[in-house]
């Protein structure tokens, strides 16, 4: 018997319904239990400055479902989201598609450890943790993925050069960002670099969910061609000479 559902969760059902998303109870459950768990291992680990359960349902959840109305999906993928943190978009996109194959990339060795606690306490299957530096592993996983995700990591130019060398010929950058002028020269002189070319940049309303989420806007670069073997550089590399 699944759960009565709590109002935020309720409401998060039906936002999830304006990215073309029709998620069943039992899922909107799992994402409950997700967020509760969430608030309580909040206070030893710091893993999000969002504690009420409103907002994670909005600013957690439906920002990471946005990418589903972002691109065409087939929901096999195999997707790699780096700087996962508390989970987000990697977990919540698995939730909401259980035919994807995520692997949760996370440096921080507390974070990584919560990821394989919550994804083992809610059985998500198909889910891989990785404790280590993006541009570490992307020399061992690259061309490997059809998605690759990133939110809140860094500017642009960055998270292009973190994201596209895991990347198949053909497959989709998503980033999420919030204003991007400052950024775009920059965010091109990396797709140049890196093989790929900015195919979509959409905001929130454009995807129908502007209301409820103002001000965000999703990144989605392809990858065009192999990636040059000196990418990603190394972390003080790319301090040295940023985009």
């Amino acid at each position: 018997m699944v759960p009565a559902t709590s109002a935020p969760f309720a409401t998060l059902a039906h936002d999830a319904s304006l990215l073309g998303l029709d998620l069943r109870p039992e899922q909107i459950a799992v994402c409950e239990r997700y967020a509760e768990e969430l608030i309580s291992r909040n206070t030893s680990v710091n893993l999000t400055a969002i504690t009420d359960p409103a907002g994670i349902a909005t600013k957690h959840f439906l920002d990471s479902w946005t990418a589903f109305a972002a691109r065409s999906w087939t929901g096999r993928e195999r997707v790699v989201d780096v700087g996962s943190g508390a989970g987000f978009p990697g977990l919540a996109l698995r939730i909401a598609a259980p035919g994807l194959r995520v692997t949760l990339v996370e440096s921080v060795g507390k974070k990584a450890r919560f990821l394989e606690d919550v994804s083992g306490l809610l059985g998500l299957g198909d889910v891989e943790v990785r404790n280590e530096r993006a541009e570490v592993l992307a020399r061992e996983r690259r061309d490997r993925y059809d998605v690759a995700t990133a939110r809140a990591v860094g500017t642009l130019g960055q998270s292009i050069e973190y994201l596209v060398p895991f990347l198949r010929v053909g497959g989709d950058a998503i980033v999420w960002k919030g204003r991007i002028e400052h950024e775009r020269a920059g965010a091109d002189r990396a797709c140049t670099a890196l093989g790929a070319k900015i195919v979509r940049i959409a905001s929130t309303a454009d995807l129908g969910v502007g209301e409820v989420l103002p001000g965000r806007h999703l990144v989605v670069v392809r990858k065009t061609g192999p990636t040059p073997p000196r990418y990603p550089r190394t972390s003080a590399e790319a301090r040295r000479r940023p985009w």
